[in-house]
């Protein structure tokens, strides 16, 4: 057990839950999205649908997207940001079953027409896990350097990927492969010890199998 897990992170908003991990899930997809979002359709499962006007959980999510952070006082006027930075916001809830009682799920529209959808949980104590990406499952908890590659599944891919990382004396401390099924479409989630540079990103990026490369760092 960490020191956060015993007071919480520092943050705006009564729960560490329902308002600072919702921030951080909110900035997650600030940072895989890479643009200004102009449309962001949020939508609240289990406990999040429940409680989100009265935590503030809703404010926390647009500020995030927007790229603040939990500590940040402008979650408090979050809905009049997005308004002014021209971004479109719509809220729902469901009682569909969700992956976990504070479950959101956000999809996004950039500037440049790009397409988001991802689904996010709240572990408590601040603590996120991004659960999928565009239909990926998948297990990304901004508490590390991340680069995470979308690209069609096939043999010599990780090895590839690691000998680029290599190169540049970047060392890995772990890494998750999912796959929708043998030779298909198939994420990679490598955490690091140290940034991906925007180099070494656009030289996997140029990689003919690779659909997207996105390098995250620590939230």
């Amino acid at each position: 057990m960490g020191i956060f897990d015993i007071i919480g992170p520092v943050m705006i908003g009564p729960s560490s839950s329902h308002t600072a991990g919702a921030a951080r899930i909110g900035l997650l997809a600030h940072y895989i999205l890479k643009e200004q979002a102009i449309n962001a359709a949020i939508t609240f499962f289990g406990s999040f649908a429940k409680t989100y006007r009265g935590h503030g959980t809703d404010k926390a999510v647009i500020a995030g997207i927007l790229g603040y952070s939990a500590d940040d006082p402008a979650i408090r006027k979050a809905f009049h940001l997005a308004e002014e930075k021209n971004m479109n916001v719509q809220i729902y809830t469901s009682e569909a079953e969700s992956p976990h009682p504070n479950t959101v799920q956000i999809n996004l529209t950039s500037i440049n027409g790009k397409l988001l959808s991802l689904i996010g949980v709240s572990l408590g104590g601040g603590r996120v896990s991004i659960r999928q990406i565009n239909g990926f499952e998948c297990d990304v908890s901004g508490e590390s350097y991340t680069l995470l590659s979308v690209y069609d599944d096939q043999s010599g891919v990780v090895s590839l990927v690691s000998s680029f990382l290599a190169k540049e004396s970047i060392n890995i401390s772990q890494m998750r492969v999912f796959r929708k099924g043998k030779h298909q479409q198939a994420v990679m989630i490598i955490d690091t010890d140290s940034r991906v540079s925007d180099t070494v990103v656009q030289k996997i990026s140029l990689l003919p199998i690779m659909k997207s490369v996105i390098a995250i760092d620590p939230i």
